[in-house]
């Protein structure tokens, strides 16, 4: 049943080491016990973070307050996702410049903004950048991405010289990897066919080999090595 929650084995061992239910037999459980079990295993295989949405909003401060006093363990992000996808919006139509999770916007070109655009934009300037600093969006899907899950990013490249692929690309690509990932596990998500004829990867920033079973780091970049190239050369 757990497995079918994508529960790891390691996950499970952990929380009942924890919970000192390690010893206890199954069918020897009571309601407590298994309250306490459910509650950790969710925490430790599912982990969540709290995001404070409407920020703009009036009591939105002392709303946050109270929530982040509430959830002491947990992490609590204030943003604004209207904000956000309003941005978004006009830095699509060409009308600012956003990066997400950034602090500022510019605006290309003030004579193209309509009265209400002009408008929008200064609400959100005044009532979420100015007090929050950002949106929080951004911020909240990299907390969870990096600091919850703790993922890395990994950058396979061709050219390990100018970090390029075959065409010139400079980073192409980027893939998101859980912890303790492998050389062989990033050649698996790129194609199967990659990971068979795997012989070894380089580690374009030492330029060193590195095995199938190399542990991925965050940012790695990597050159992975078939026995179709070498026999190209």
């Amino acid at each position: 049943m757990l497995s079918g929650l994508k529960i790891s084995i390691k996950d499970i061992v952990y929380v009942l080491d924890k919970t000192g239910l390690v010893d206890k037999k199954l069918d020897k459980w009571d309601k407590n016990d298994i309250y306490v079990f459910a509650k950790n295993i969710r925490e430790k295989s599912k982990p969540t973070l709290i995001l404070a949405n409407k920020m703009d909003l009036k009591y939105s401060e002392e709303n946050f307050r109270k929530i982040s006093e509430r959830f002491k363990n947990k992490i609590v992000i204030p943003c604004s996702a209207e904000a956000e996808l309003a941005l978004r919006r006009a830095d699509k139509m060409n009308l600012i410049k956003y990066i997400p999770g950034g602090e500022k916007i510019k605006i290309i070109d003030d004579g193209k903004l309509s009265v209400k655009q002009k408008m929008a934009l200064k609400y959100v300037s005044g009532k979420v950048l100015d007090k929050i600093y950002r949106t929080g969006v951004q911020l909240a899907i990299d907390t969870a991405i990096f600091k919850l899950l703790g993922m890395n990013t990994v950058y396979p490249v061709y050219d390990i010289e100018r970090y390029a692929d075959s065409k010139g690309n400079i980073l192409p690509d980027v893939y998101l990897l859980p912890p303790n990932s492998t050389l062989i596990d990033l050649a698996r998500i790129i194609h199967t066919d990659l990971a068979k004829g795997l012989l070894y990867g380089i580690d374009a920033k030492t330029g060193l080999r590195i095995p199938k079973n190399y542990v991925l780091r965050d940012r790695d970049v990597i050159k992975i090595v078939t026995a179709s190239r070498e026999r190209k050369k």
